[in-house]
């Protein structure tokens, strides 16, 4: 039982920050931009990666997974359209992004109708949230249907990294624990090097969030192992 591979189903999964220290899985990743994907599948060459929509996806295999991580794109949630607003209003031209609500149709879709353990994260919006989040770790919004215990491991932060630039990359690939050498080889495309890297969740807290979604069937395995032990030990010295 212990042994049995989860199946997890890694939605808009960038290069995987969120998926690199996870153990013992078996995992789909959905990624639209064939160039970042062509990067994840490199990274993890045993995970089954599909180039497409990620919406699409969870509707038709949703009830084939243990665990569901859904990191849908931020920018039209970002606390920056505020200022980007305040940047039209004295009378330059600023991107504004109308805030896309599939996030939340995610969400919705998971609490009512997936039966197994489910995180969707995105930024801290500048709107109050529809659905109210689990919790916030490291300014980012997570929800879950779990608990979601405080993460208590000093791992800093890259988002005060505002350049459009892709100087702070190595910064960026040590802070993520990524050969940057290795890293810049890749083929970006449209997809700035930069961003690639900062969409993704830091490997810890990945680590943590996936480790509180199954915390009971561990202890409960854990339990179980230390009973057989014990049954073991006095059958010997019976």
């Amino acid at each position: 039982m212990e042994n049995k591979q989860l199946k997890v189903l890694n939605l808009y999964a960038g290069i995987g920050g969120n998926r690199k220290l996870w153990t013992n899985v078996d995992v789909t990743a959905v990624e639209i931009d064939k160039e970042v994907a062509k990067i994840y599948q490199d990274f993890f060459p045993e995970d089954k990666v599909i180039v497409g929509d990620a919406i699409d996806y969870l509707e038709k295999h949703f009830q084939e997974f243990d665990f569901i991580w859904a990191s849908p794109p931020c920018p039209s949630h970002t606390k920056m359209n505020r200022v980007n607003a305040g940047v039209r209003y004295k009378g330059k031209n600023m991107t504004i992004n109308i805030p896309d609500f599939t996030l939340y149709s995610i969400i919705s879709f998971l609490q009512n109708l997936f039966r197994g353990k489910f995180v969707v994260e995105n930024v801290v919006s500048y709107y109050e949230p529809l659905i109210k989040p689990t919790k916030v770790l490291q300014r980012h919004y997570f929800w879950t249907n779990f608990n979601l215990e405080v993460f208590e491991e000093k791992i800093g932060t890259f988002y005060n990294m505002n350049t459009h630039k892709n100087d702070k990359c190595p910064e960026l690939c040590d802070y993520l624990k990524i050969d940057y050498e290795e890293f810049k080889k890749n083929s970006f495309g449209e997809v700035t090097m930069k961003k690639a890297l900062k969409n993704c969740v830091h490997p810890k807290l990945g680590l943590h969030i996936f480790n509180n979604a199954f915390k009971k069937v561990q202890t409960k395995l854990e339990v179980k192992q230390e009973a057989m032990q014990s049954e073991a030990r006095h059958s010997s010295q019976a």
